[in-house]
């Protein structure tokens, strides 16, 4: 017997999803490059890696959350909200947080033994840059690659932990919002009848439920936040899948081996999950990279109208509608490098879809074969 016809149906997707060479390495490129930003605080940041003084060791960036506009939660965060304050380096300033850059200006025109290691791109994304600078927005230049925005801040920076933000909140929605349809559609499809027919009237009459006017409506009552955001996406984005599993479920239901589950007793929750749901997960699999595609240009277009994370979180839609207020200044890098950051993200993300979706077509893997 070959390795082919001994493998199971999900080796043999895996397998034909890695020949798809676009796709497998889209798939790498875009999680690595997702891993990364986790880094942060070494890449791109206004803290210090490492400072000497005096004889000792400071870590600041180690000591702060990776993300500061989410703040920090013991259950996201892998670094506690905690800083060192000037007067910690022999500073003389009246400001929260030592200013690390001139720290590091200062040890060295003063000679000392003292050090201080910056991350390679030495801004925060919040950090706003306005003493001794032109009217912003600034367009590339030597300090700032990618220019500044119109509130003086530096715009590569806010691609960057755009992405990361982007990236994060389309996985969360995608997770909550699958995982909620996948078991009402296994619950309408499983046991059918009335609890079909009323599922059904009831996601129908939530379906009809105007999405934009109801995101509206919540951000002018209470104050947007990422998790909330999350929560209202998820809470309209779980029903195109219920019906999908829906199908599959009452297909696979009514075929031999459920009924030979049935005969032997099993409980209805152990066929659902132990025995149908994995045979029925090729939709949710399929079609999961173009929910995080459409989850991302929901957020964008969420903060390019003003409905989305509050200021001055970082984002790509924020960023595209300074640069619809300034086009005709010519501040073209406000527009053109948040798209191209866009473009280049979904397009990576529809790739792996693609490649997806053909390794896991039924018609070359099934089980009648």
């Amino acid at each position: 017997m070959s390795d082919s016809q001994s493998a199971s149906i999900l080796q043999l997707r895996i397998r034909r999803f890695k020949r798809i060479k676009r796709g497998y390495w889209s798939f790498w490129i875009l999680l690595l490059t997702y891993l990364t930003t986790f880094f942060l605080p070494f890449l791109i940041s206004n803290r210090a890696i490492v400072v000497y003084y005096e004889g000792s060791y400071y870590f600041p960036s180690t000591r702060s959350y990776l993300n500061q506009t989410f703040g920090y939660h013991k259950w996201l965060g892998l670094f506690e909200d905690r800083v060192y304050s000037p007067k910690d380096f022999g500073q003389e300033s009246v400001s929260v947080r030592a200013n690390y850059r001139e720290l590091q200006q200062q040890f060295e025109s003063a000679g000392s033994d003292n050090y201080v290691i910056m991350p390679p791109i030495p801004y925060s994304p919040t950090e706003q840059f306005l003493k001794g600078e032109e009217q912003p927005p600034n367009p590339p230049s030597a300090k700032h690659w990618l220019g500044t925005d119109d509130s003086g801040r530096d715009v590569l920076t806010r691609l960057v932990y755009g992405f990361r933000i982007s990236i994060t909140f389309a996985v969360l929605v995608t997770t909550a919002s699958y995982l909620f349809g996948t078991v009402i559609g296994a619950a309408l499809g499983y046991y059918g009848r009335w609890v079909d027919l009323a599922g059904q009237r009831i996601v129908e009459i939530i379906s009809g439920i105007p999405f934009l006017y109801t995101v509206i409506i919540l951000s002018s009552m209470l104050k947007p936040s990422f998790l909330l955001l999350v929560g209202i996406i998820a809470a309209f984005g779980w029903m195109g899948i219920t019906y999908y599993i829906r199908g599959e479920f009452y297909r696979e239901k009514a075929k031999d081996y459920v009924a030979a589950a049935i005969a032997t007793g099993e409980s209805g929750t152990t066929i659902m999950l132990r025995h149908i749901l994995p045979n029925a997960l090729t939709p949710l699999i399929a079609f999961a990279p173009f929910a995080l595609v459409a989850n991302i240009l929901t957020l964008v277009a969420l903060d390019f109208l003003g409905f989305g994370l509050p200021a001055p979180t970082p984002s790509w839609g924020e960023l595209t509608g300074q640069g619809r207020e300034y086009v005709q200044q010519g501040e073209w890098h406000l527009t053109v490098l948040p798209l191209l950051a866009m473009f280049f993200t979904l397009q990576l993300i529809v790739v792996i879809g693609e490649a997806v979706r053909e390794a896991f077509d039924p018609k070359v893997f099934s089980r009648l074969r």
